[in-house]
């Protein structure tokens, strides 16, 4: 009798192959998918601003530009 409540209790017989759950897979798919979308959307669009030129290889530039950017003048600032 007790070899018959063991063979009951006993786990199902696995295939011996380990594989994810299907939730992490859906989750991976979704996060593909929406990668592909974002990047398709944005290189329909193009660049945001047309004008604006990389930093990289420009040795003339500051980097800085509009107000505060450099010395406007001679002037620092004070009454004199």
């Amino acid at each position: 009798m007790a070899d018959e409540q063991q063979s009951a209790v006993q786990a199902p017989a696995s295939t011996g192959r380990w594989g994810p759950p299907p939730a992490l897979t859906g989750f991976v798919v979704l996060l593909l998918a929406m990668f592909a979308l974002a990047y398709g959307v944005g290189s329909a669009a193009g660049p945001v601003a047309p004008g604006m030129r990389s930093t990289v290889g420009d040795a003339g530039s500051s980097g800085r530009s509009g107000p505060g950017g450099g010395n406007m003048g001679g002037h620092l600032g004070g009454d004199r």
